[in-house]
């Protein structure tokens, strides 16, 4: 078993898709970072590394009886021994996970970039390790509005994603409400050279076809558009001003 030592980590919980587990040039100040005093280190299959990266689901027994145990975190001077934590690395990327005593990967992290050289040049001699899984083809996974596909992430900074997040849950909750009038004024604030078109439209219609324009990339008009959206309603505002700094109304 090989094993890492003083590993700097930066939890990101819950988190099923890689691109809002952040790379160290993305981490803030007021991250949460933590140490690991000693963390087992495993070379794993490309598959294998996809499916943790980009999942919540249960993690190889084979896997999970490996490590246990053999993590510890250290928190003022304390040395606090974790059941189920360990790095993994395909050869290509590198993550931490911690799943807080469950069999799924709760917390995942990026290393900075010395551990990760460190990771590579301990590996490079070293043969893949196996642990039998299986994803069911039925299973596979599937994308939607609040969990968007890294294609429309790809590319966009952490705020960015943030923000693109916090539009695609407005949006979410525009198509919950169904209101008619509601969806073609926002629309024709998006194209209000469609205008004419749009007051003719029905509901769902009108709704998909603004998804549709704003999915990809992000932009001053994703931006306004959805500094918008958040206005008057508490929680999207809080959201809004941990990306922003100041209210939506100062748009």
């Amino acid at each position: 078993m090989l094993y890492l030592h003083d590993v700097w980590v930066n939890w990101f919980e819950g988190e099923e898709n890689g691109y809002n587990i952040c790379h160290f040039h993305e981490w803030r100040k007021d991250d949460g970072i933590e140490l690991l005093d000693q963390v087992p280190l495993l070379y794993i299959s490309a598959a294998l590394f996809h499916y943790i990266e980009n999942d919540l689901s249960e993690l190889p027994k084979t896997l999970l009886n490996d490590v246990y145990q053999k993590a510890y975190a250290r928190k003022n001077h304390e040395r606090t021994q974790l059941d189920y934590c360990f790095v993994v690395t395909d050869g290509k990327g590198i993550l931490a996970v911690d799943t807080i005593g469950y069999h799924i990967p709760i917390r995942k992290s990026r290393l900075i970039p010395r551990q990760e050289q460190i990771v590579y040049d301990m590996i490079e001699n070293q043969k893949e390790m196996d642990f039998p899984f299986t994803v069911k083809s039925q299973d596979e996974k599937e994308y939607h509005i609040l969990s968007p596909s890294p294609l429309f992430m790809n590319g966009l900074t952490r705020k960015e994603r943030q923000l693109k997040q916090l539009l695609f849950m407005a949006m979410d909750q525009l198509f919950t409400a169904k209101n008619t009038a509601e969806i073609r004024y926002w629309y024709t604030e998006w194209s209000p050279e469609k205008y004419r078109a749009i007051q003719q439209m029905d509901f769902e219609p009108a709704w998909r076809e603004l998804y549709e324009a704003l999915k990809e990339g992000w932009s001053e008009k994703h931006l306004q558009l959805c500094g918008n959206l958040v206005k008057g309603q508490p929680f999207f505002e809080k959201l809004w001003e941990m990306e922003i700094g100041d209210s939506p109304s100062m748009l």
